[in-house]
């Protein structure tokens, strides 16, 4: 069923989107894009501080919830954050389910290269990982830059655990690596890219192009990007 629904929140109502209404016919969504929390599978994104304008509200709780913004209502609406680097997103909703990615690569707060995709049936952690491969190939070789994502998981796997799982023939103690086939493209691609940072960078506090990445991972969602 794709709806309509009534979302508990803030009592708009809405539709599923095709892709996740086929996969799922029988889910009954209680809450809208907009004050849906977007689940972390294992990365779970920072909350914004409080009395901060960040790209995410509140729901009941306390809860971190998510906007659903077009690329040209971010522009719009922050300014804060670095104006340079490459910044990258991804999501999937449900968690598992059909999920986007988006990698914008913007020097002095203009867009040089952006790129954003889906699958019908993914992770959040996948998307992430998806992302970030893109975002180093919107980068011309020998180009020094930072590549920013919010997922502190992406950032340590990389920076941190990568080099060690590789020695032992991509095995950890405790137990299979998960998305080990992004993990490895992705490993590969830092190694080869020493003049390309890998940063983390807050969730949701206002930093305008680290929300355009957000809103370009799910425009998978929106008729308009």
């Amino acid at each position: 069923m794709a709806g309509p629904f009534t979302c508990a929140e803030c009592g708009t109502t809405f539709t599923l989107p095709p892709a996740v209404a086929e996969k799922y016919p029988n889910w009954n969504p209680k809450t809208c894009m907009k004050c849906r929390p977007k689940k972390g599978g294992g990365a779970t994104k920072s909350k914004a501080p409080a009395g901060r304008g960040g790209g995410g509200g509140r729901g009941r709780g306390g809860t971190l919830v998510e906007e659903n913004l077009t690329v040209a209502e971010v522009l719009a609406r922050y300014h804060d954050g670095p104006q340079d680097g490459v910044f990258t997103d991804g999501s999937s909703v449900p968690n598992p389910g059909p999920g986007g990615w988006g990698a914008v690569y913007v020097k002095k707060g203009q867009v040089v290269a952006q790129r954003h995709g889906q699958h019908p049936d993914t992770t959040n952690n996948r998307m992430e990982l998806t992302a970030l491969l893109n975002a180093y190939d919107l980068v011309p070789p020998g180009e020094a830059a930072v590549i920013y994502t919010d997922s502190n998981l992406a950032v340590q796997t990389i920076n941190e655990w990568a080099e060690g799982w590789e020695k032992r023939g991509w095995k950890r103690k405790t137990g299979p690596i998960q998305n080990l086939d992004l993990i490895q493209a992705l490993y590969a691609k830092a190694k080869a890219r020493p003049e390309l940072e890998l940063r983390w960078i807050k969730a949701h506090d206002g930093s305008l192009w680290n929300e355009y990445a957000d809103s370009l991972s799910t425009a998978w969602l929106r008729s308009t990007v």
